[in-house]
């Protein structure tokens, strides 16, 4: 098929890297086009076939997960990471997200929660073990006011709500009938009332607080 999504698989684990290349090779919608064993690896192999997401081991030697990502993500952006873990401590957590990393999930995951994470992250969605979101959760609320500085305005909270089912700027324009900038503008308010640092963690605050 022609639409195909192109992964890399980034883990020190020959094992994991197997069941993982089983588990898409079931799938017609994935096309495996790389494998690396560390971090150093996955940035070289990342800007030779150019993927369209990659799932990063969190803990690998040489570069681990994290700034593996930031590499790939500098110069390019359009690429979609997937952690994938055992376990993460919360500033671990957080510290992915702010890299850019896509979705987090723990390698106990079931198949089709992985498969379905794979998906949601190349069509631009964000994805979240909820174990890693309460993590992150946790993070937020070490860091930030629980009360809003401002309210937030009714056309704040229908952007938010958008922004939480992982909409883009441009998707959240087109949906509202909005100018791309203004949304962007939106956006930007609405992550400094909430004392938030990016969307992930805005979509996270939508989801405590009912607003889906």
């Amino acid at each position: 098929m022609t639409d195909q999504i192109r992964v890399v698989i980034a883990d020190d684990h020959p094992v994991v890297r197997q069941g993982l290349r089983t588990l898409l090779s079931a799938y017609d919608d994935f096309c495996l086009v790389g494998e690396a064993r560390d971090g150093e690896e996955a940035v070289r192999l990342a800007g030779a076939v150019e993927p369209d997401v990659v799932i990063m081991d969190l803990t690998m030697p040489h570069m681990d997960g994290i700034t593996a990502t930031k590499a790939i993500l500098q110069t390019q952006p359009a690429i979609r990471v997937l952690m994938l873990s055992t376990t993460a401590t919360d500033e671990q957590v957080i510290e992915a997200v702010r890299a850019g990393a896509r979705g987090f999930l723990l390698k106990d995951a079931e198949t089709e929660q992985v498969i379905e994470a794979i998906r949601a992250v190349y069509r631009g969605g964000r994805v979240l073990d909820p174990m890693v979101a309460e993590t992150l959760m946790r993070g937020i609320e070490r860091t930030a006011p629980r009360s809003l500085t401002e309210p937030l305005t009714p056309r704040e909270v229908e952007i938010l709500r958008l922004v939480a089912q992982g909409l883009s700027n441009r998707e959240i324009a087109a949906h509202l009938h909005l100018a791309a900038p203004t949304v962007t503008t939106h956006v930007r308010n609405i992550l400094g009332k909430l004392h938030l640092a990016n969307r992930t963690q805005a979509a996270i605050y939508a989801r405590q607080n009912g607003l889906l």
